[in-house]
């Protein structure tokens, strides 16, 4: 069976983490994650990114550094996770799609929500990362 990718993004925004609540499917209603969704057939992951947070909250993002590691999902899906921030002039994001809450979290309210068990080791590699490019001069996408 051939692996197929979910993205995820981490959106970034002076150093707060984007986490979005799960309205549908039912099981997974309640429960946190980072935005994103399917790369479809021909297309890039970093396009899926952009077109999934367009669908999804509404905004122009643009992908930076994809965060080492992947994640299993149910299969074939495994979880591919990039940096991403909000182009100059976007909107602000809002639940549009397959969500009913959107929180900004800084890296001492990231497990202040119920996140799902799949997201926890994405976002936890995540939080290092980003820790790590603090660090280095910043969060921002290169």
């Amino acid at each position: 069976m051939t692996e197929r990718i979910v993205v995820g993004a981490a959106l970034v925004d002076g150093g707060r983490l984007l986490a979005a609540r799960r309205s549908a499917p039912a099981e997974l209603a309640g429960r946190w994650e980072l935005p994103g969704g399917k790369v479809e057939a021909g297309e890039t992951p970093e396009a899926a990114l952009v077109r999934e947070l367009r669908e999804e909250l509404g905004v122009a993002a643009e992908p930076g550094e994809r965060v080492p590691g992947q994640w299993p999902l149910r299969p074939p899906f495994v979880l591919h996770v990039w940096i991403a921030r909000l182009l100059p002039g976007s909107a602000a994001p809002e639940p549009l799609e397959d969500h009913d809450d959107l929180r900004w979290l800084t890296p001492a309210q990231v497990w202040d929500v119920p996140w799902l068990d799949q997201d926890v080791p994405a976002v936890e590699q995540v939080l290092g990362h980003l820790a790590t490019n603090t660090v280095n001069g910043g969060t921002e996408p290169g």
